[in-house]
C-alpha cells in the first residue's frame, strides 16, 4: 500500500465502526485526510480492533514519523552532565522513555485534534495505546488515576521504546505547596519507575504547565531540582532530556540550566 491507500483504508475502517460517523465524506487533500483519521482515532473508544488494521496503522504512523524526521538523545549536547534541553515534537524524539502528561482517566484527550501532547502521544503510537492504558485502569482498584504517580506503556509506534503517563496536579485546586509536592512527585516517579525499567534515557515534557495551568516558571523549577535531586540522592545516570514546545519554556529552562 501506498502511504494514500493506508490513510484511506485507516479512514473508512473507523468510519465503518459507527453508524454516526458512517455516512462522513472523505476530503480530497492528504492533510485534511489525516485531520479526519485523527479525529476518528481521538473519539474512538477502547475496544477491540481487527489485526488488519494494526498492520495498516504501524506502517502508516512509522512513515508519517519518518516523514517528519526523527531526532536522537545521540544527536542533542547536554547543558549540564547527563541532562539535556530539547524543543521539539516529542512524538519524534528517539529517547528509551518520554513522559505524557495524562488526565486522570488515563485513556488519552478525546478532544478531537486536539494540541495537548496527551493527544498527540496517543495519536502518533496508535490505537493499541489507548487500549494497553484500559488494561491498566481495569487492574487497578480506583477509578480515576491519583496525581503524581506513573505508569509505563509500550510506545507502540512512536520511535521512543516506552511512554511514561503521569497525572499532574491541576493549579488552583488544592494549596500552593501541596500542588508543588505532587508535581515533584510526577518527576520521581517517573525516575524511578525509569530506573526499574533500565532506561538510558527519559524526556520530560512540560508537565501541568498547559491545561493544567501550573505557572511555568515555578514548574521549571521544581523539574530542574527534583532531577538534580533524584540524581544525587541514587547515583542514577540516565539521560534526562526537558522537552519544551514554546520559546518561553525553553529560555526558562535556559536560565535555569546554564
Amino acid at each position: 500500500m501506498t502511504q494514500s491507500e493506508r490513510r484511506l483504508f485507516l479512514i473508512q475502517y473507523l468510519k465503518a465502526e459507527s453508524s454516526r460517523y458512517r455516512e462522513l465524506e472523505i476530503p480530497r487533500t492528504a492533510a485534511e485526510q489525516f485531520w479526519l483519521y485523527r479525529s476518528l482515532v481521538n473519539v474512538r473508544p477502547p475496544q477491540p480492533i481487527s489485526e488488519e488494521y494494526l498492520r495498516v496503522e504501524d506502517a502508516f504512523l512509522q512513515e508519517e514519523t519518518r516523514r517528519k524526521g526523527i531526532t536522537s538523545v545521540e544527536d542533542l549536547t547536554p547543558l549540564q552532565p547527563d541532562i539535556y534541553l530539547w524543543q521539539g515534537d516529542i512524538t519524534a524524539l528517539a529517547a528509551d522513555g518520554i513522559v505524557n502528561a495524562a488526565n486522570s482517566d488515563m485513556l488519552g484527550c478525546f478532544y478531537l485534534c486536539h494540541s495537548c501532547i496527551d493527544n498527540c502521544i496517543h495519536t502518533f503510537a496508535g490505537v493499541r495505546l489507548r487500549l494497553k492504558c484500559l488494561e491498566i485502569m481495569n487492574a487497578q482498584t480506583y477509578d480515576k488515576e491519583p496525581t503524581g504517580l506513573a505508569k509505563i506503556t509500550p510506545a507502540y509506534n512512536l520511535p521512543s521504546r516506552y511512554v511514561l503517563h503521569t497525572v499532574g496536579p491541576i493549579y488552583g485546586t488544592v494549596q500552593e505547596s501541596e500542588a508543588a509536592e505532587l508535581l515533584k512527585s510526577c518527576y520521581t516517579e517517573c525516575l524511578r519507575l525509569a530506573n526499574e525499567y533500565e532506561l538510558d534515557s527519559l524526556a520530560f515534557c512540560c508537565i501541568s504547565t498547559g491545561e493544567f495551568r501550573f505557572p511555568n516558571e515555578a514548574a521549571a523549577q521544581i523539574a530542574v531540582d527534583t532531577v538534580k535531586d533524584y540524581k544525587a540522592q541514587t547515583g542514577s545516570s540516565i539521560k534526562v532530556i526537558f522537552n519544551v514546545f514554546k520559546d518561553k519554556d525553553r529560555e526558562i529552562y535556559e536560565q535555569l540550566l546554564r
